[in-house]
């Protein structure tokens, strides 16, 4: 088969770019830094949305839809929001084309000038918050608990297909609460959704925590994150949801009347996960065969390749496996019937192993003779002969094993790599094998930015999780209270 990757141990990027083209999960596009989603890609960011829209409604949301443009001066109302933002705003000045009288082509026409300037969404906190003023009165408008789904655009100079692109897909929660604890809470149980989809759909383990104030969402006041870990040792950034206090309410005049009559500012909270999921999915988990998908997440979770040489062979496998394919559907297992007869089943082996579908069965005279089939697993790459009577019970159990599976293998992947140490020399060399590395930090911004200016290390996040524990901060030797999490990341 000519759709063969670079190893990963050759080139890690080259084989996540080899693997994202040659999967038909995306490609580059005619617009620099952007992307087409492939209908395979597409099919699996389908199912991710589908879940996490699920868990949304489930804890109390809805889903709503705003403009893509935000006026210039919306942005200008929350300084920390602009200033964080404002490198990686496309900016609409003009709406109309024109001829060029000098022969030029097609240019822009200076009569059409807007009357104020529209940035193309990078985030919606503005634009929301321009609304939620008309929204609320009292205590009895709240709580809001808005998502959206829709493109965002951040001028990204350096892009890699769903890692980092200028044009990505994603959801946004915008709520608002009538106390500071509702929303602190709300962007707790936001992380808690963002975490226990990670973990029991992705089967991608993730450390939740919170981020220092240099890698904070610009206009939070605490922004709570979950990192994963790639298999080349770096972090992932794979989901944020932060509590932005009143600082967008007080930006753009959001009160409210409180049961007891009196007028306060409305607290906030914003969340979200993009199509760069997609990137965690095909890091976290696939090897130099191609992708490994965990059966939850996977557009087709079963194939069933006939193996003939005859039409009259095909009627036969097609009726039989008409009967499992009726069984497995009805389990809510989806299953493709492959009996494309320009390709060989070899081909189509491969094909399917490169596309990571989690179960491949093979059927062919024999098979209806013995009246077994032949099933291959796609985490372990191994097969076994099974008796037709009862193999959809068999494929059930089997999809919940790789599923487990695929989610142990990357939680002990991140064991092996997760190490703690106490001096700076000992950070420097634990950091070239990858992986996350557990050290003291003084707290202060300036510490942090020197170790990343000299190791390109980040701090991921302080784990929720993480017990007290005295000790001297690796770069300064001043009094730390905890280790925090560092990584080099995407």
């Amino acid at each position: 088969m000519a759709k063969v990757l670079t190893p990963r141990s050759e080139s890690y990027s080259q084989w996540y770019n080899d693997l994202v083209l040659k999967a038909d999960l995306a490609e580059n596009s005619a617009v620099r830094g952007c992307m087409v989603i492939k209908p395979y890609g597409y099919a699996i960011w389908e199912k991710m949305q589908s879940v996490l829209d699920r868990m949304f409604k489930d804890t109390g949301h809805e889903n709503a839809y705003f403009p893509i443009f935000i006026p210039k001066s919306f942005f200008s109302k929350e300084a920390d929001h602009v200033e964080g933002f404002a490198k990686e705003c496309a900016v609409v000045t003009h709406y109309r084309l024109m001829n060029d009288p000098d022969g030029n082509g097609v240019v822009v026409d200076p009569e059409a000038k807007l009357e104020e300037e529209l940035i193309v969404r990078p985030t919606s906190e503005t634009i929301i918050w321009n609304t939620y003023k008309n929204w609320i009165q009292s205590y009895r408008d709240l709580p809001i608990k808005c998502n959206q789904w829709a493109n965002v655009v951040r001028w990204e100079m350096r892009t890699r297909l769903f890692l980092r692109t200028a044009e990505f897909l994603w959801q946004e929660g915008h709520t608002a609460h009538a106390t500071k604890q509702e929303a602190i809470e709300e962007t707790e149980t936001m992380i808690n959704v963002y975490g226990d989809f990670a973990e029991k759909f992705m089967a991608v383990p993730v450390v939740k925590g919170i981020k220092s104030a240099n890698e904070r969402f610009a206009g939070a006041l605490e922004t709570y994150t979950i990192e994963a870990l790639m298999q080349d040792g770096k972090a992932l950034q794979s989901g944020t949801s932060h509590f932005l206090g009143q600082n967008f309410a007080k930006a753009f005049d959001v009160k409210f009347a409180s049961k007891e009559g009196k007028e306060d500012y409305v607290w906030a909270t914003s969340w979200g996960v993009s199509t760069r999921l997609m990137g965690a999915l095909i890091m976290a988990h696939s090897d130099d065969n191609g992708l490994v998908l965990p059966p939850k997440l996977a557009p087709i979770q079963v194939v069933i390749v006939p193996i003939f040489r005859k039409p009259e062979e095909l009627a036969k496998i097609k009726e039989v496996a008409g009967g499992l394919i009726a069984k497995l559907r009805d389990r809510g297992i989806d299953v493709k019937f492959d009996d494309n007869d320009n390709k060989k089943p070899g081909w189509k082996f491969a094909e399917y192993e490169l596309k990571g579908v989690p179960v491949r069965l093979a059927m062919g005279p024999r098979d209806l003779e013995n009246g077994t089939v032949e099933v291959a697993r796609r985490d372990t790459l191994s097969k076994e002969v099974v008796t037709l009577d009862g193999v959809d019970e068999h494929i059930v159990k089997l999809l919940d094993d790789i599923q487990t599976n695929i989610f142990q293998k990357a939680l002990e992947f991140r064991a092996e790599k997760t190490v703690s140490v106490d001096t700076y020399e000992e950070f420097k060399e634990r950091l070239e094998e990858g992986g996350f590395i557990m050290a003291h930090w003084d707290g202060t911004p300036e510490t942090e930015q020197k170790i990343k200016e000299e190791t390109k290390a980040t701090i991921r996040c302080i784990p929720l999780d993480q017990p007290d524990e005295e000790g001297l901060c690796i770069y300064s030797g001043k009094p730390s209270g905890k280790r925090v999490m560092f990584a080099r990341a995407y």
